[in-house]
């Protein structure tokens, strides 16, 4: 008896893990049609899909923090990552 009711528990649990991997596969499948018919969309408008924009890094004369440089504190031609490091001592 033990027997037979291990077998059924284990065909239970493995037909709810074919399952679970049979959703995500077609998840995965209609997230990849979105994609596709986005880049479609882009294409017929004329347009590439938009990149992600890079922006330059630099380091802190004081602290070596790496940061923006669009976010950096310019002082006697060195980076720092805040007013407070203009006033100390570059490494």
């Amino acid at each position: 008896m033990s027997r037979l009711l291990f077998w059924i528990i284990l065909i239970v649990v493995i037909g709810f893990a074919v399952r679970a991997k049979l959703r995500a596969a077609i998840r995965k499948s209609q997230l990849q049609q979105q994609e596709g018919w986005r880049q479609q969309q882009y294409q017929q408008q004329g347009r590439q899909a938009e990149p992600a924009s890079i922006e330059n890094m630099t380091s802190c004369a004081h602290c070596g923090l790496h940061f923006p440089a669009s976010e950096a504190v310019r002082a006697d031609g060195l980076d720092y990552c805040s007013p407070a490091h203009v006033r100390l001592p570059p490494r």
